[in-house]
């Protein structure tokens, strides 16, 4: 074989190879940053829906505190805010707000509570049904760091 052939091929062989690798690495570059924003759109999604779900269950258990006339708008909103934390939430959060919803209905069947309890409940720190959710949440956030 004519050395200009082996030389030919060998020049071939390199630009095929560096082209593979050339291909290879923008693929993984562009995999893995698709990944990442996926995980940052998750998140920021995730964020907004549990940031609803609080502002809904405040406001709902202030209403429940105040009156003995069930809230079917607030509780219908807080259940519909729940279904979606099912399709991108862990059990954990899921399980946390279902108990908050729970506590917020069972609320309403109580006595109204007078501006003399509230107060005291705010001292206590009874009025805080949103803490064991909040704290949930933010578990959820620091595992998906991790992964």
């Amino acid at each position: 074989m004519d050395s200009g052939y082996i030389t030919a091929l060998a020049a071939l062989g390199g630009a095929a190879l560096g082209g593979l690798t050339s291909f290879a690495t923008s693929w993984t570059t562009l995999r893995v940053q698709m990944k990442a924003q996926q995980s940052d759109s998750s998140k920021s999604k995730r964020q907004r829906l549990y940031k609803a779900f609080i502002d809904d269950a405040a406001k709902t258990y202030g209403d429940a505190l105040l009156h003995d006339k069930l809230e079917t708008t607030g509780l219908i909103d807080l259940h519909a805010l729940v279904s979606q934390m099912r399709i991108v939430s862990s059990r954990s959060v899921i399980e946390s707000a279902v108990k908050v919803v729970k506590l917020i209905t069972e609320t309403y069947s109580q006595p109204n509570k007078s501006p003399d309890e509230i107060e005291s409940m705010i001292s206590n720190g009874s009025v805080d049904i949103l803490q064991s959710f909040s704290e949930v949440c933010r578990d959820e956030f620091e595992q998906s760091l991790q992964i």
